[in-house]
């Protein structure tokens, strides 16, 4: 088979491919400037095309003519020039002195400015405030550099091409190398088919949405003034439940940030509006911090009455007893806590150094015991080939372009039940043999397609198989439904090392904690999930003995 990547142009057909499927699947969002692009693109010489898509996924919107050369295109002023005429790309941009700095090589910058310049064996970044007072007046390229033969092009469809990619990805965290890494095969994906109402944004006013929450967290990272932001946020509304889950998200990040800078009445009014994950669990505390016992304890009983997640109802166990003391009400009797088996090992300081988890794993693996670093990889990769047609069953809402490793609404709280139906035929071969066949069938058929849940580069076949022969499937079956009740928060904190004894066809997981390590809210959360359904888990302690 052709590699696509031999094509010279293929961004070209990769970015041609995008606007195509925009044109077919949102054209009832596109505004009248992207309509127009995507119509007057297609009538532009093929080159003016390659330069153009070759600006727009690059950094930056500025670029010099001598850095812009490429076999394919031929003379970049002759394909810019197209680009100019049609005012996408402009070369007379007005140029500050900080932008000019991120055009100009250390030399060149010297030579414009060296009258001004005191201490020229410095940095280049050394210069720009002092000359960015001095010069504050915006000026051509040309003008700024008048013995420099080159040629400054600056896009201004920028933002137009940025809401093409949001429109096509849902987001802007992936970029147009998406491409590339698939034409490669580094990244292969699930093949789903779209239904009509597969769209990230549903209408025009979800992509002013998106656009305005990614600004104002863009001001937040910034450092702007964190009133004026929230008033931002403030002025937010929408009927997209995805675009207020990231507004509430951003709320908590913002909450998160006044407790570590100690505003806590800031931070107690964000959490109280905030309906993100924790945001209740994060308001007890800066109560408490406060000295408003009250209001924690009433707090804390309203959550204690039905607690939103595992994480929330260990908080719980922690603060009432500290908050009934603070309130001089008497204890509660104490529940004894599960006894957890405990392994205390002195092992040898290993040079070169290396993880505690691999020295651990050295020390007990036999040959008839084989001990496997896995930590999260193994539970999760087993879930995701046995539930492989649940997870990526194209339901409306779920996937919406090519490049997904997993459903959309993987983290909502309706995953689950939007395909319970599904999950729980796949979960039915957990009571015969039917599943072993199921997973080692997706193990070969879809093997490197990437996944939410399958660790490809952890998962060989000596390791799946060794797990299919001395796993129980009722114990599959309680960890797999413990992933579904919570996705994000149940997916890590798994024991890092597991292992085997295939000829007696039994296991043990083993979590690892280092000299001074402790255990972690989750990972202590899945040990006492372990120990009520009577699965083996060991923790080893580990000291480095002296060495004689």
């Amino acid at each position: 088979m052709a590699n696509p990547l031999d094509d010279p142009l293929y961004y070209l057909h990769n970015f041609r491919q995008v606007l195509l499927w925009l044109g077919q699947r949102y054209a009832d969002l596109l505004d009248a400037d992207e309509v127009h692009f995507i119509q007057r693109f297609d009538s532009l010489p093929q080159a003016s095309q390659a330069l153009l898509v070759r600006m727009v996924m690059r950094k930056g919107v500025h670029f010099r003519a001598s850095k812009l050369n490429y076999l394919e295109i031929g003379c970049t002023h002759t394909a810019a020039l197209a680009l100019v005429q049609q005012g996408w790309v402009d070369n007379q941009h007005p140029l500050g002195v900080e932008a000019l700095f991120g055009v100009l090589q250390k030399g060149e910058i010297l030579a414009a400015f060296k009258p001004w310049i005191e201490q020229p064996k410095g940095k280049k970044t050394d210069w720009l405030d002092g000359l960015a007072a001095r010069f504050t007046e915006p000026r051509h390229f040309a003008q700024w550099c008048p013995d420099l033969d080159d040629t400054l092009y600056s896009l201004t469809v920028m933002e137009l091409c940025d809401r093409l990619r949001l429109m096509f990805f849902g987001n802007l965290h992936q970029d147009w190398s998406e491409f590339v890494l698939a034409d490669l095969g580094i990244y292969t994906y699930e093949k789903v088919e779209f239904c009509a109402q597969s769209r990230g944004l549903r209408h025009r006013d979800d992509v002013h949405g998106f656009l305005f929450l990614h600004q104002c967290q863009q001001a937040f990272e910034g450092g702007e003034a964190l009133d004026a932001v929230l008033a931002q946020i403030a002025t937010f509304a929408t009927d997209n439940p995805w675009l207020e889950k990231r507004r509430a998200k951003l709320l908590f990040q913002i909450g998160q940030y006044c407790e570590r800078s100690a505003e806590l009445d800031m931070a107690q009014r964000i959490y109280r509006q905030c309906a993100h994950p924790g945001a209740r669990s994060r308001l007890i505390r800066v109560l408490e911090r406060q000295a408003d016992y009250a209001q924690a304890m009433a707090l804390a009983c309203v959550a204690q009455q039905a607690p939103e997640s595992a994480a929330e109802q260990q908080h719980l166990l922690r603060v009432l007893p500290r908050l009934r003391r603070k309130l001089g009400e008497p204890p509660l009797p104490k529940s004894k806590p599960r006894a957890i088996t405990r392994l205390d090992l002195a092992l040898a300081l290993p040079e070169p150094l290396m993880a505690v988890e691999y020295c651990v794993q050295a020390h007990l693996s036999e040959p008839d015991a084989p001990v496997h670093y896995v930590e999260n990889g193994l539970i999760n990769s087993l879930f995701g080939l046995l539930c492989w047609d649940a997870i990526f069953a194209p339901l409306p809402g779920s996937f919406f372009h090519p490049f997904q490793r997993g459903p959309a609404d993987l983290h909502s709280e309706d995953f689950h039940q939007r395909r319970a139906a599904l999950f729980a035929a796949c979960f039915e071969q957990l009571r015969d043999e039917r599943y072993k066949t199921s997973i080692r069938r997706r193990y070969v058929d879809k093997w490197g397609v990437q996944s939410s849940f399958v660790f490809w580069n952890l998962l060989s076949e000596e390791l799946l198989e060794q797990a299919l022969a001395c796993l129980p499937a009722e114990h599959l079956r309680y960890w797999f439904e413990r992933l579904l009740l919570d996705i994000r928060a149940n997916r890590t904190g798994m024991p890092d090392l597991i292992q085997f004894w295939p000829a007696r066809k039994t296991y043990r997981m083993i979590e690892v904690k280092g000299p001074g390590d402790r255990l972690q809210d989750n990972q202590l959360r899945w040990l006492e999930f372990c120990g009520e359904y009577q699965m083996p888990v060991t923790v080893c302690y580990v000291r480095w003995a002296e060495s004689a």
